[in-house]
This record gives structure tokens, C-alpha cells and sequence, in this order.
């Protein structure tokens, strides 16, 4: 080791910038241009500044993020009103076929021309005993109303 090494000093040839400038520095000062004493302050301030900027930022990003939420939800709502809308119209329609599907004229009109079904005389029309009255104006009232089923069987028949 050279004798300037042994007191702290930087040797000749290990800063030749510092030499042709005629600049020589001490170890203390060499010591010194490297390091710096923190301030706490400043340190502080500046930590202080990050999260609050940090905390800024969440928050706008949260507020962005609930109104494309919002967004996101209103077209939603649109689509399921449309979609509502749809199916009323259709259980509108379908509730109209059903009905005229289990109409009684239809019903009948299809059992006489697909299955061959004729209306039935009187003859073979029989009462349950529960349901027929024992009396002599029941009798002819069932022949009545029997009489004009048939003619109203009649009557859709011609009209078909």
C-alpha cells in the first residue's frame, strides 16, 4: 500500500480527472459527495403526498367504475323490459289460440270431420237415476234440450 492509501487519501493514479484539474479532495470529502443525511420532513411530506395521490386516484376509479356499473345496468333493465314486453304479447296470443282451441263449436266441429263422431239421437242418451227426476216434466224437458242439441248440431253442420 502507497503512503496516501494508508492515510485515507484517494492515490494519483485513481481520480486522474480531479489531478489535471489541480482539484485534490480529502477522504472526509469524498466521504461526504456520496452520502446524505435524510431529512425525516421532507421524507414525511412526500410519503404523505404518494398515499394521498394513491387514495385520489381509488377513489375516482371507484366512482368511474359505478357509473359503468350503472350503465352496464340501465341496458340490462332495457333489454329485460323489452324481453317482458315480448312475452306478455306472446302469452296474449297464446292465451287467444287457447281459447279458441277449447271452444266447444271447434271442439265439436273437429270430433265430427277428423274422428267421424255424429251427434247423438235420443234415443241413446240415458240419465244417471241421481241426475234424472222422477217426474214427467223432467222427461220432457231432457227431450227438449236434446232435440235442440241435435238441431244446433244441425245448424253447424250446414254452415260448414
Amino acid at each position: 500500500m502507497s503512503a496516501e492509501a494508508s492515510l485515507g487519501r484517494t492515490p494519483k493514479h485513481a481520480m486522474p480527472f480531479q489531478l489535471s484539474l489541480s482539484l485534490r479532495a480529502t477522504a472526509d470529502q469524498q466521504v461526504a459527495r456520496f452520502h446524505r443525511e435524510s431529512d425525516r420532513r421532507r421524507l414525511r411530506a412526500m410519503a404523505i403526498s404518494v398515499v394521498g395521490a394513491g387514495l385520489l386516484v381509488a377513489l375516482v376509479l371507484s366512482v368511474v367504475g359505478l357509473k359503468v356499473q350503472q350503465v352496464r345496468l340501465s341496458y340490462r333493465l332495457d333489454a329485460l323490459r323489452t324481453t317482458r314486453t315480448e312475452l306478455e304479447e306472446a302469452n296474449r296470443r297464446l292465451s287467444v289460440e287457447r281459447a279458441s282451441l277449447s271452444s266447444l263449436g271447434r271442439i265439436e266441429g273437429e270430433a265430427r270431420v277428423r274422428l267421424g263422431m255424429v251427434a247423438a239421437s235420443q234415443q241413446q242418451v240415458q240419465l244417471a237415476r241421481e241426475f234424472a227426476a222422477p217426474s214427467a216434466a223432467s222427461t220432457a224437458r231432457l227431450g227438449e234440450r236434446t232435440a235442440r242439441v241435435a238441431r244446433a248440431a244441425g245448424v253447424q253442420e250446414r254452415v260448414r
